[in-house]
C-alpha cells in the first residue's frame, strides 16, 4: 500500500498516511477538522533489487572503466610489426572521453 502526504491548508498539520489505491483523498484535517487537506507531491521511495538495474549492473564502483576494459582485454598474438587496429586508437583515446569505455 502506498503512502501518501497530506498538508492542512487551514492550520499546517502535515502527516503521511498508509492508503490503499483506490481509497479516496483524505479531504477532513485530524487536527483542526477544517475540510483543507491536500495531498503533497512526495518522491517515491522504493529500491530496484536484482539484476538489471543500474545499481547493480552499471553504477560505477569507483574504478576506471578504462582499466577494467584492460584487464578484460584477451592477449593478443605477437603477429610482427603489422600495421596498429582501431582497437589501438582507442586503447590511446582512453581517458579523454573519446572511446566507448569512457562515455
Amino acid at each position: 500500500m502506498p503512502i501518501y502526504e497530506y498538508r492542512c491548508g487551514a492550520c499546517g498539520f502535515q502527516k503521511e498516511f498508509l492508503q490503499r489505491l483506490n481509497d479516496a483523498p483524505l479531504k477532513d484535517c485530524p487536527e483542526c477538522g477544517q475540510p483543507d487537506l491536500g495531498k503533497l507531491v512526495t518522491a517515491a521511495g522504493f529500491h530496484l533489487k536484482g539484476t538489471g538495474w543500474y545499481a547493480t549492473d552499471f553504477k560505477s564502483n569507483g574504478t576506471k572503466p578504462a582499466a577494467k576494459a584492460k584487464q578484460d582485454k584477451p592477449a593478443e598474438s605477437s603477429g610482427g610489426d603489422g600495421p596498429k587496429t582501431d582497437s589501438s586508437k582507442a586503447e590511446a583515446a582512453c581517458g579523454t572521453g573519446a572511446c566507448q569505455a569512457c562515455s
